[in-house]
């Protein structure tokens, strides 16, 4: 099963703490005189030790609520950095116009800067309106727990978020919303708490659930995917991809993204060799993971990988989820 995805704090309004700083800005070295995109700038933590260690900085995120982070950054390091809105799996088009780039961060989902903003509607420990939305437009969490029917919604719960109660989940959810629509967090926490209890010392019993709605009302899945594809396209040979994750999900993603060979099946020794492809990352450094200094400093930090490669002369790939081991919906079109 996936590990918790940035696990909740009940600390109000803590501050944005990037994880695995020191090891992204390492994947990097050298950077006086480079160029990087940060396809997930957030409150700009990456960003900001980038520039400090020489760099210069292309940020993009989707949130419109970062401006004033990007603003500070740019009033602080001029001439080196540059924000552009959108999102990142559009990176190569968005990057294109600063080239030459010399490697791409990302820092995939949600951050706890989203989390600790209770209108957003990201926690299940404070409350607000059911929404999730990053770019806040188009469906929204609410939508979808008020909308799907019961199978639609258990299905997405268990393939998005590994829940393994994702059934009785719905069903609950179905139950409450016939007598009014579930329009809050702490509302359907409740919901989910009631459906399947609660254990002393386990994670919130809404934990995968909210993390499920998060994926789909974002796309994330997707927008990994074409993320990293996209960073393959605008990289040139030498250039660094550092990817951190949060959840075995998306980590099982980069993982075979960047040596999709383990992500095939066995070849047996008795039939004839399927020709392997020429490869688009080499070396591949091995997945890092917080220190006992960091968890102690940062709890959320405690699920987070960063993988990294370097980029190969071999041309980039057309976009494809397969063997990546991207999460489908059961019945999903």
């Amino acid at each position: 099963m996936g590990k918790r995805h940035l696990p909740e704090s009940p600390v109000m309004n803590a501050p944005h703490i990037p994880v695995l700083l020191d090891e992204v800005v390492a994947a990097f070295a050298p950077l006086a005189g480079r160029r990087v995109v940060d396809g997930t700038f957030g409150a700009g933590g990456y960003s900001r030790a980038l520039l400090e260690a020489g760099a210069e900085v292309v940020a993009i995120d989707r949130d419109p609520n970062v401006k004033s982070h990007a603003d500070k950054l740019a009033a602080d390091f001029p001439g080196r950095f540059q924000f552009v809105p959108g999102t990142f799996s559009e990176l190569d088009t968005l990057a294109a116009p600063h080239a030459p780039i010399h490697g791409v961060v990302l820092d995939i989902g949600v951050s706890s800067m989203q989390l600790d903003e209770s209108e957003r509607g990201f926690s299940f420990m404070r409350e607000g309106p059911l929404d999730m939305r990053m770019s806040q437009s188009g469906e929204s969490a609410a939508d979808l727990v008020n909308n799907l029917e019961q199978e639609e919604l258990a299905n997405l719960l268990f393939a998005f978020g590994e829940e393994r109660k994702s059934r009785r989940i719905a069903q609950f959810i179905v139950a409450a919303r016939e007598a009014a629509p579930i329009a809050t967090t702490l509302e359907l926490a409740r919901i989910i708490e009631k459906a399947i209890g609660r254990k002393p010392g386990d994670a919130h019993p809404a934990t995968r659930s909210f993390q499920a709605l998060r994926i789909a009302v974002n796309g994330e899945f997707d927008q990994l995917v074409e993320g990293l594809f996209a960073a393959e396209r605008l990289l040139g040979e030498g250039g660094i991809l550092a990817v951190v994750s949060f959840h075995s999900l998306e980590d099982r993603i980069v993982k075979r993204f960047f040596d999709p060979d383990k992500g095939g099946p066995a070849q047996s020794r008795h039939l004839p060799q399927v020709k392997l492809d020429p490869r688009r990352w080499d070396p591949v450094a091995k997945a890092t993971k917080p220190g006992a200094a960091e968890l102690d400093r940062n709890p959320r930090s405690r699920s987070s990988v960063l993988r990294s490669a370097v980029r190969t002369g071999i041309d980039a790939r057309a976009v494809s989820h397969d063997q990546l081991g991207v999460p489908v919906i059961r019945g999903a079109a």
